[in-house]
């Protein structure tokens, strides 16, 4: 696969795995331990290890080698294993990527030593190191070479030219470290060393460690700016915060994943972390780029000369795709309550509470998708049931949390053929969460990404851009979260939505009007109809879990009043009194309203909703 890589970067990106030291030290082995030896003395945890960041999607692993040179084996007393050592690290990771179709990089850092001018190290010994690892790993079968974290550019010059001379049809990526104004430890800037390496016969230039992503995109749109040559970004998990003695990097794989289309954009071939990246990370990373990529093949583009490219086709106008589609596109308010799938097959509640709810006037039922990670009834049967036993529209919670983009398309194309049209896209409730914790998450995507499928598929073109006929014609509805402490990030995500093809936004419940208002304020620029979630408490216990274990904004003075209640009912009647305050305050603020009905007491939603005028009866 060597031979292919530079042109196969020409037309995709290529996702590379991320930190090893990071997996190490979550593993037990201290941090005076020498990582590269163990590819002798434990090579089944090395193994584990690749085959870890394998199965999260990487399409290049790097040797276990980053500082397997003569200066830093020396001081573990090991410089008589280099050839062993990087032998065995290139072994290993040939050996764990048999079964994938993969590039395996030969991992080459800095000696750790001063070379001259500023060190006793010749540049004559810096090469002659280099050259010893480089040709073990060469021999052990790498398909390229990655030169990384290199702060100065003379020492990265040694290990260049000892690769040209020992290796010279091995790819070579030099990566640079760099600070948070962009440049590397000897002063270099992006405007320098971008061509430098160009001129020294780097294949790839890149950047890599010590700075997160926000960074580092900075630095790669100014390499971009001073080279043609395809580009490499390797950002640390953010900068490391120091936690009871330990360095914790405190990046989501969501936010990871972000950046890395953001790479790509800016010109970035290679993708990938380096210290505090896991397979969750890479994980992550793998799905957007792969939906990145489908998004980022204009469908109306033609090369001359080339096949033409499937074009989507028009969606159905919002109003013609459902009942609450066409009230949002007429912008009237719609009322939408929520029905949670029982545990076990018996559905007879969730009927007569629907028909219940049709007969008040209430637009449509919202069927979450095993909230909180608990194992219940197919959301999708049971909308499926309730549309067709009831007449009411369902909206299904679509959540990527249990299912791969195979089952997503799959799942997604049976909806529509079963006449199910609205959807909520969401990531789901981590496993750990509910009461099979240690039952696998799959997260191929997150709810960005799958609003680009849905997005897509209202298109007439599946995952692969290929056409599936008619196009599915669902309403694309998202969550939304106010109330998050890093508003900055879910306005972020918000807008990432929108642009993949959100049409509507479902809240998380109010309960403090101020972050509402203030939300729909950070949003006026990518506006799109916003459902307000209201939810009427029934104890002040379930306030306090609302606040603690939820993490949703509920303020003292409504706990307060939940606590005065002196006994059940009368804590019911209070949610329902606080229900029908921010409902109302929020009316003309929001397109509609989705009300919960907690313990699946409908009365207490439809009493909620009176207080629009809706008719109601207490009796359900």
């Amino acid at each position: 696969m060597a031979a292919d890589l530079i042109a196969r970067i020409q037309q995709s990106p290529v996702l590379c795995d991320g930190a090893m030291g990071t997996l190490l030290y979550a593993k037990g082995i201290f941090i005076n331990r020498c990582y590269d030896e163990l590819n002798l003395s434990q090579p089944d945890l090395i193994r584990a290890v690749h085959h870890e960041y394998l199965q999260a999607g990487a399409e290049i692993i790097e040797t276990n080698t980053f500082g397997a040179n003569a200066f830093r084996l020396g001081r573990h007393t090991l410089a008589d294993k280099i050839q062993d050592i990087n032998l065995a690290g290139a072994r290993l990771a040939r050996e764990a990527a048999k079964s994938f179709d993969v590039w395996v990089a030969g991992s080459v850092g800095p000696l750790g030593t001063r070379i001259e001018p500023l060190g006793k190290t010749s540049f004559a010994e810096a090469r002659h190191a280099f050259r010893e690892q480089i040709t073990a790993l060469a021999e052990g079968g790498v398909d390229l070479l990655i030169l990384e974290t290199f702060g100065y550019l003379e020492e990265l010059h040694q290990a260049m030219l000892a690769a040209k001379e020992v290796a010279p049809k091995l790819p070579l990526v030099a990566q640079v470290t760099i600070d948070e104004d962009g440049n590397c430890l000897d002063g270099s800037n992006p405007e320098t060393f971008a061509p430098r390496l160009e001129e020294w016969g780097a294949d790839v230039i890149g950047c890599n460690c010590s700075v997160g992503p926000v960074a580092m995109l900075d630095a790669i749109e100014r390499v971009r700016a001073a080279t043609s040559l395809p580009l490499a970004a390797q950002p640390n998990a953010g900068i490391p915060r120091s936690v009871e003695g330990r360095n914790i990097y405190l990046c989501s794989p969501e936010y990871m994943a972000s950046y890395a289309r953001k790479f790509v954009t800016a010109g970035a071939r290679i993708v990938g972390g380096c210290c505090g990246t896991t397979p969750d990370h890479i994980r992550t990373m793998k799905a957007a780029l792969r939906v990145g990529e489908a998004r980022g093949r204009n469908a109306s583009t033609q090369v001359a000369g080339a096949s033409p490219v499937l074009k989507a086709v028009p969606a159905l106008p919002l109003e013609e795709r459902s009942g609450l589609g066409a009230k949002l596109a007429r912008a009237e308010f719609v009322t939408m309550v929520e029905v949670v799938p029982p545990k076990g097959t018996d559905i007879r509640k969730e009927l007569e509470g629907s028909r219940f709810l049709k007969s008040v006037g209430v637009d449509a039922v919202n069927i979450p998708d095993s909230p909180r990670a608990s194992a219940r009834m197919s959301n999708q049967a049971l909308s499926l049931l309730i549309q067709r036993e009831v007449g009411i529209e369902a909206i299904l919670h679509y959540t990527c949390r249990d299912r791969n983009v195979l089952c997503i398309q799959s799942d997604l194309l049976g909806a529509a053929a079963v006449g199910i049209k609205n959807l909520i896209c969401i990531t789901g409730d981590p496993p750990k969460m509910g009461n099979y914790p240690d039952a696998t998450a799959v997260f191929d995507v997150d709810a960005i990404g799958l609003v680009n499928i849905v997005h897509s598929l209202n298109g007439g073109l599946d995952i692969g851009k290929n056409p599936i006929g008619i196009g599915t014609g669902f309403v694309i509805g998202v969550g939304a979260n106010p109330g998050l402490t890093d508003l900055d990030e879910e306005i972020r995500r918000f807008e990432y939505k929108v642009e993949a093809g959100a049409e509507y936004a479902v809240t998380q419940p109010v309960f403090d009007i101020r972050l509402l208002e203030n939300f729909l304020r950070r949003i006026e620029h990518c506006r799109i109809p916003v459902v307000a979630g209201i939810w009427p408490l029934v104890s002040v216990r379930n306030a306090e879990f609302m606040k603690n274990e939820l993490r949703v904004s509920v303020p003292d003075a409504i706990l307060e009043r939940m606590a005065r209640a002196q006994n059940p009912e009368a804590a019911r009647a209070e949610g329902v009194a606080i229900a029908r305050e921010m409902l109302l305050a929020v009316r003309q603020a929001v397109q509609g309203a989705q009300i919960s009905a907690p313990l699946g007491r409908y009365g207490s939603a439809v009493d909620v909703l009176e207080v629009l005028g809706t008719k109601s009866s207490a009796s359900a």
